[in-house]
């Protein structure tokens, strides 16, 4: 009987256990989703925000790296060249090249960027929200 009675502070030592794992993935998911204008609000500003999209000023001075942050489905105008370094939350390492004038689609993204070149990133980029519900319009 004594070794019943032992069985129960083992299942709460790994029900603690589990509760604390899935506390740790709920907030690491929550730190990797996190809005820019938390991470960065000194190379973001916000120019325009509505029910339908956020419009967003971004300046980016080389060697300047933003944390990891996420952006809903957008699009992004470059009105400066620019190298960036663009980590994602898999950890899949990217470089890119935006030019003056280029226009990019993005689905949306979680990943951290970082200005690898020597000119300042200036665009402006243009987030989506959810559609309206016949309801909110």
């Amino acid at each position: 009987m004594n070794k019943l009675h032992a069985c129960g502070p083992v299942r709460q030592s790994v029900a603690a256990v589990g509760f604390a794992t899935l506390l740790l993935c709920v907030a690491g998911s929550q730190a990797l989703t996190q809005d820019i204008m938390k991470v960065s609000p000194e190379t973001h500003t916000v120019l325009l925000e509505n029910a339908r999209v956020r419009v967003l000023s971004v300046v980016i001075k080389p060697g300047e790296e933003i944390g990891m942050h996420s952006h809903p489905p957008n699009v992004a105008y470059y009105m400066s060249d620019a190298t960036l370094r663009i980590t994602g939350a898999d950890g899949k390492v990217e470089n890119r090249s935006a030019k003056a004038g280029m226009a990019a689609w993005s689905d949306g993204a979680v990943h951290t960027v970082k200005n690898v070149g020597t000119s300042e990133l200036r665009e402006v980029q243009i987030e989506l929200k959810a559609p309206l519900t016949k309801s909110a319009q």
